[in-house]
């Protein structure tokens, strides 16, 4: 069920590496394997906060086929990709949390691509445009990438599905009633992305400093293309391209690879889901470092409703309540791609989400 990796000797000791831990039960009835599945997962979210998963049923999309049909859109020409910009990088545009980033030069992170949201699997009655974390996501014409919207809808539904399960195995395994977490999920805001992390060029580190950009590793110098960072959220599955470069750091300050295995999803866990069950889920900082080759990626951030209330949980230290949008919107406009849009979502709850930001910087 759980597979225990080790890396090489460092100090004396080995690394730890990402265990990988077979998930095909929790999809089943209740069972030995899954009670087995479910103990695997709460130890190597409590050791190391990332796990890979692996042996997914048929129904989950995943696979060189799977990635092909989404990352399609990495296809299209300029000018329809800046039809889906986001209003930061194109003043013209209305949407401001949904649609399509593009490279910024200067910055440890290089990267562009996408982020969808539940209309793509849902439609327009998940809309909500008072507020821009429920937005309509901009897409490509069905002309342009025929059966793109179809395959990037079944994926959204299908890492959905596996999340819930995730967050169900964690709930038995901290001896919770196993629907605990699903109310807040039920209506959520969930973000697939869609990445290309290109080759660097000389331009790109114009402006930035050598510090934030560099590191070594494995007696290498390597730039970064993904700044070191730990997810706001709860659990992240993401669909990697069998390029190495995702790297997590472990227990004892090592950066790990975390390996792009044919057949697997990688997972981490957030800040919120650290933070809601009081310590015992871990959340892990990851970075992304170049090879000399492009890689793309898929993560699926598995998200709560906006107005979701984050409180304690039975037995848990107490933190003063929160609402999931609130948080999510103080901490994603740190990130560089929404950096400027601080003060375009007032919270909903101006007296605590102040506080809870600050509980869990």
């Amino acid at each position: 069920m759980l597979r225990s990796l080790s890396g090489p000797l460092t100090a004396g000791c080995r690394v730890p590496m990402i265990p990988v831990i077979d998930i095909a039960p929790l999809f089943g009835p209740p069972s030995a394997a899954r009670d087995a599945a479910d103990g695997a997962i709460l130890e190597a979210a409590a050791k190391s906060g990332f796990i890979t998963v692996t042996n997914l049923p048929p129904e989950v999309p995943h696979g060189v086929a799977a990635r092909r049909a989404l990352l399609r859109i990495f296809d299209l020409p300029e000018a329809e990709t800046r039809k889906l910009w986001r209003q930061k990088f194109d003043p013209g545009q209305s949407n401001l949390y949904r649609g399509w980033f593009p490279l910024q030069e200067g910055f440890a992170t290089y990267k562009e691509g996408i982020d969808l949201g539940p209309d793509l699997a849902y439609g327009a009655g998940v809309i909500d445009a008072a507020d821009p974390l429920c937005e309509a996501t901009p897409l490509p014409s069905e002309p342009l990438l025929p059966g793109w919207r179809a395959a990037a809808a079944d994926y959204y539904r299908a890492m959905e599905r596996t999340g819930l399960l995730l967050m169900r195995a964690i709930a038995r395994g901290l001896g919770l009633a196993e629907t605990s977490f699903d109310a807040a999920f039920r209506g959520g805001i969930s973000t697939l992305r869609l990445i290309r992390y290109p080759v660097r060029t000389e331009a790109s580190f114009a402006g930035a400093l050598e510090a934030d950009l560099w590191v070594t590793h494995r007696g290498q110098r390597r730039y970064l293309t993904g700044r070191a960072h730990v997810d706001s959220g709860l659990v992240t599955l993401l669909a990697q391209d069998g390029i190495h470069g995702l790297q997590a750091l472990s227990a004892v300050g090592e950066w790990v690879d975390v390996p792009p295995t044919e057949g697997t999803l990688a997972v981490n866990f957030g800040k919120v889901l650290e933070r809601w069950t009081g310590g015992r889920i871990k959340a892990t900082e990851h970075r992304v470092i170049g090879g000399g080759q492009t890689r793309c990626s898929i993560p699926f951030f598995y998200e709560p409703r906006v107005d979701a209330e984050i409180a304690p949980l039975p037995g848990s230290a107490a933190f003063e309540p929160f609402l999931y949008g609130d948080h999510l919107w103080a901490v994603t406009t740190k990130f560089v791609e929404f950096h400027g849009l601080e003060k375009l979502r007032p919270p909903r709850r101006a007296t605590t989400a102040s506080g809870a930001q600050a509980r869990l910087a």
